[in-house]
C-alpha cells in the first residue's frame, strides 16, 4: 500500500501511468490465454490458470521491464485428454520443464496507449526473441486501498520454433495442428510495498 503523500500516478506523453516501483500480476485478475487453429477448420483455445509476473516500472516508462513465469501443467484446454497430451513429452514436456519463461529486453512506444514490449519467450528449454502488442489500460485505486494498473498483450509465435512439432496428417490435406499460436494475455498488476 502506498502512503497518502506518495504520487502513485504521473502523466506521460498525454497518458496517466503508474508510478515507479514493483508491480506483481494480480492472480485474480489475469488470463494468459492461447488460439491454436484444429483440423485446419476451427480455433481451440486455452489459458494457463497458473502464472506470475514482475513488472518494475523505473522513471523513464520504456525502460521499465517485466518477467514472468507460467507453470506448463496448469494448460487448460476445457477437455481433459488433450490437457494430458499437452503435458506430455510430445508438446510441452511438463514434467521436464515445468515453466513457460518471459523476460523482456525493450519497449517502444507505438501511439497512445500502445507499446511493443520486446523479450526472450522459452518454452521447452528454447528460447526466441517475440514482441507482444501491449495496450495499457489505465490506472486506478481498488476499493482495498491498492494501486493497480491494467494491460493487454498479444503475440503470435510458431510453435516449431520452439520445438514443438508433433502433428498428425490430414487425409483430406493439412495437418491436425496448426502452427502458428497467438498468445492473449489480459491482466492487472498491484503495487508492492
Amino acid at each position: 500500500m502506498t502512503s497518502s503523500t506518495e504520487a502513485t500516478t504521473r502523466d506521460w506523453e498525454g497518458l496517466t501511468i503508474p508510478a515507479p516501483g514493483t508491480y506483481l500480476l494480480d492472480a485474480a485478475h489475469k488470463r494468459v490465454g492461447f488460439v491454436a487453429r484444429h483440423m485446419m477448420v476451427s480455433k481451440v483455445r486455452g489459458e494457463f490458470a497458473d502464472a506470475t509476473a514482475t513488472i518494475t516500472v523505473t522513471d523513464d516508462p520504456l525502460e521499465s521491464a517485466v518477467t514472468a513465469t507460467i507453470q506448463a501443467a496448469s494448460i487448460n484446454t476445457a477437455q481433459a485428454d488433450r490437457d494430458a497430451h499437452l503435458r506430455s513429452p510430445e508438446f510441452l514436456d511438463a514434467e521436464q520443464f515445468p515453466t513457460l519463461e518471459f523476460r523482456s529486453t525493450g519497449v517502444k512506444s507505438r501511439s497512445g496507449n500502445e507499446f511493443v514490449l520486446a523479450g526472450d519467450l522459452t518454452i521447452k528449454g528454447v528460447t526466441r526473441p517475440v514482441e507482444l502488442e501491449v495496450e495499457f489500460e489505465g490506472v486506478g485505486r481498488s476499493p482495498f486501498g491498492q494501486d493497480i494498473f491494467g494491460f493487454s498483450a498479444s503475440t503470435e509465435i510458431d510453435r516449431e520454433d520452439f520445438g514443438l512439432t508433433w502433428n498428425v496428417a490430414l487425409e483430406t490435406g493439412g495437418v491436425l495442428v496448426g502452427r502458428k499460436v497467438k498468445i492473449e494475455i489480459e491482466g492487472e498488476a498491484v503495487r508492492q510495498g
